[in-house]
């Protein structure tokens, strides 16, 4: 291996092991705990080591909002596929994102510590533009199905999407967790969303 093979390695694993060692740190301590002086004593370099590889503190933070959203597309995805029909898709995207949100909570916090993003920021961010595609797409199957074709589907996105991440939300508020299986009133408000789409009301 060439001395510049062997710089680009050791670069790519202090890249790693700051990413390591920060989750750590927001598992253990919580995002608040997080900064750069603390990842530098975590892997033992100086703090202008960090600054090589990520410009701030926030630089940290868009990086695992980018690996969540991508981990959230996965997981919705599949919802999508095994879906027997339109309606049938909407529930599952719904459910797995309570799933996701259960099963990675750590996670769901960094992505969605401001709230729901918004419409410049959907747009100007690729992992989190699939996520909204995603639905968009099951919404739209859906009413076309009903012979629904005039809906303004940027309405109806941030509907759905307000509804799933209010009651994920309103779990965390309430008891700090988010239980594995979700909420009878989380599955009503779903089946009253889809009873809406397709009655276009």
């Amino acid at each position: 291996m060439g001395i510049s093979e062997r710089k680009i390695r050791q670069q790519d694993e202090v890249r790693n092991n700051i990413i390591e060692q920060s989750w750590t740190i927001i598992k253990n301590e919580g995002w608040n705990a997080l900064s750069i002086r603390r990842i530098a004593e975590a892997i033992e370099y100086s703090i202008p080591v960090i600054y090589k590889h990520f410009e701030n503190k926030e630089a940290i933070q868009e990086y695992f909002i980018k690996e969540g959203f991508c981990a959230l597309t996965e997981h919705l995805q599949k919802g999508h596929e095994q879906a027997l029909n339109s309606e049938q898709t909407i529930r599952n995207i719904a459910n797995r994102y309570w799933e996701f949100a259960a099963q990675q909570t750590d996670y769901y916090r960094i992505m969605f510590g401001l709230g729901i993003p918004t419409c410049e920021k959907l747009n100007s961010v690729t992992e989190m533009q699939e996520v909204s595609n995603i639905m968009g797409n099951a919404i739209l199957e859906t009413s076309k199905k009903d012979g629904i074709s005039n809906i303004d589907i940027h309405l109806k996105i941030k509907s759905f999407w307000s509804t799933l991440h209010g009651f994920i939300a309103i779990e965390l508020l309430s008891n700090n967790i988010i239980p594995q299986g979700p909420s009878p009133i989380f599955n009503d408000a779903i089946e009253s969303y889809v009873y809406t789409l397709t009655n276009k009301r």
